[in-house]
Parts: C-alpha cells; sequence; structure tokens
C-alpha cells in the first residue's frame, strides 16, 4: 500500500469515528480532492455545510471559507487543517476602512464577496459568490452598490447590471496577474480551444475571452460543451476535477501563475492529523456570526 493510499484509508476511519465530512475547494491539491466527500466552489460548500447532519467539517481549502462554514453551521465543529491558508484578496478590507466607506456612501447597498474576513460581512448588507454575484445584485431594492472587495469580480457585475456599482480597490493575485498577452499565446498555441476564464480575472482578460464562468459555471460548461479543447483561466486545481469528469477533452492552463499557494498549504497529512487531534477548529464569536450569518442566508435566499 503507498503513503497516499495508506492515508486515504486513515481519512477513511477517522471520518467514520468522529462522523465527520470533508469540505474541499476546486483549488486544492489531487489528493485532497480524492478525499474529499465534497468538491466545489466557495457556493456550493456554503450550501452544504448550512445543510449537513455531519459532527465534524473539515473544510479544507482557506480561512475565510472555514469561518463561513462555522457561521452557518454554528452547532458544528468545523477544522481548517492547515492554518496558515489564508487570503491576501480578504486582507485588503478591514472594517475600519469599510466602515469610512459606508459613510462616505450611505445610500449604498453593501455587497461583500464571500472571500472575506467573517467581521467584514458582519459589517455587509449581504454576501455574494462568483456564480451568483450578478443575481444578487440585480435582485436588490437600490440603486447604488458598494461591492467588497474585489474589483475585477465588482467590474463583471457592474457590465452586466443598471445599477450604480462602486467598486473597492481588491484582488485576487491569483487571477488579477494573468494579461491580455497570455490569452493570445495561449489562442497561438491552441488554435482550435476555447477560452474560459474565472471573473476575478481582469476585466480586459475577461472581454479577451470566449467565456467568463465561476468554478462552478466552469464545470457545468466543460461537461455540456460541443468544444474538445478548452483553456481555462483560473486556478490550476481546477483542471484535475476538469480531466477527471471530461476524459475525452483536452484542457490547457491558460498561464503558468495561475496558482494560489495558500490553496496548495492543505496536504492529506494534515487532514488526517486535523481529524486526529480536531485541531484547528475555527469559531466566530456570536456578534460577529449573528449579523454574518444574516448576509450569507439572503445570499443563499437568492440564488
Amino acid at each position: 500500500m503507498s503513503e497516499k493510499e495508506a492515508l486515504l484509508q486513515k481519512v477513511k476511519e477517522l471520518k467514520k469515528d468522529r462522523n465527520a465530512i470533508i469540505l474541499a475547494h476546486n483549488y486544492q491539491i489531487d489528493e485532497v480532492q480524492d478525499a474529499a466527500d465534497y468538491i466545489g466552489d466557495s457556493f456550493g460548500l456554503s450550501r452544504i455545510a448550512a445543510d449537513t447532519v455531519a459532527d465534524v467539517i473539515v473544510f479544507c481549502g482557506v480561512h475565510f471559507m472555514a469561518e463561513g462554514a462555522a457561521i452557518l453551521a454554528p452547532d458544528k465543529i468545523v477544522l481548517l487543517p492547515e492554518i496558515l491558508a489564508g487570503c491576501p484578496m480578504a486582507d485588503m478590507v478591514t472594517v475600519e476602512a469599510l466602515r469610512e466607506k459606508k459613510k462616505r456612501h450611505p445610500n449604498a447597498t453593501v455587497v461583500t464577496y464571500v472571500n472575506s474576513s467573517a467581521a467584514v460581512k458582519a459589517e455587509s448588507d449581504i454576501c455574494v459568490t462568483s456564480s451568483n454575484a450578478v443575481n444578487v445584485v440585480n435582485s436588490l431594492d437600490t440603486e447604488e452598490v458598494l461591492f467588497v472587495p474585489d474589483m475585477n469580480l465588482g467590474d463583471f457585475v457592474a457590465a452586466r447590471t443598471d445599477k450604480r456599482v462602486i467598486l473597492w480597490d481588491g484582488y485576487c493575485r491569483t487571477h488579477h496577474r494573468v494579461n491580455v498577452a497570455d490569452v493570445a499565446s495561449a489562442r497561438k498555441a491552441h488554435p482550435d480551444a476555447v477560452v474560459v476564464v474565472h471573473p476575478e480575472c481582469r476585466p480586459e482578460v475577461v472581454k479577451a475571452a470566449d467565456h467568463a464562468f465561476s468554478t462552478g459555471g466552469i464545470l457545468k460548461f466543460a461537461r455540456e460543451t460541443e468544444y474538445n479543447k478548452l483553456i481555462i483561466g483560473t486556478e490550476m486545481g481546477l483542471i484535475y476535477r476538469l480531466r477527471q469528469e471530461n476524459p475525452g477533452k483536452e484542457f490547457y492552463l491558460l498561464a503558468q501563475g495561475l496558482v494560489c499557494p495558500n490553496m496548495k498549504y492543505t496536504t492529506l497529512a494534515k487532514v488526517v492529523k486535523a481529524l486526529e487531534t480536531l485541531e484547528t477548529r475555527i469559531t466566530v464569536p456570536a456578534s460577529v456570526s449573528e449579523p454574518a450569518r444574516r448576509a450569507l442566508e439572503l445570499m443563499l435566499a437568492v440564488a
């Protein structure tokens, strides 16, 4: 038995002992995806966390995702296998800065991407994911929206709504580093492929692509499209799942820089340790979790 097989067997045994489920984001490394009960984007995993009957949730992702699970499932033990797995974009907005911005735009509805801290969510009116941001914003009975913290996703939404969208100066470092030249190079290398990118990419990259979807949307498009070759403009972890689900199709990463170091911190051995020790447990104080939960539940009600 290989080391990976032994660890997977250990995970299986510990899950049964702990009545646990493992949630893994699409950007996790291959072996962690193999161990997961559910793999998905932040929106899909949020729904599962809210509805699960398990006692323990092992969230293989980054800190804000585990916080979200702890908010939506306050009676569960929520574990983050690697406490250092953070999100640089989430760190680009603080509660203090958001409060100041709200003062300058008192009539704006605060729409916050789930890629944010629980404390920032608590200062928000409603949350969104990349898969439902346009629908959520268009559902609001307001003319002005303050979109936090991803300016690229905010720009994507602004182009698809009649509302005035005020953008925060934040971005995903991984998606933001991709440029139009990368798209041109990929098209040259694979002229018969369709280009599909994530809306966290720069606006000019989204415009240069053929389609822009959330990770869940990219997976759906890949399953349904007649194209057999696809250039994928999102974090490289999604390629593993795309190839598993579509063995007759070819997938190419748009640019080599599409790697999120934080998403790669979690390993199978760390998942085992989390189940053995029930560490690191993620909790959110009630003063933060209650208003944050309202913002998340309003999001879940729309999509």
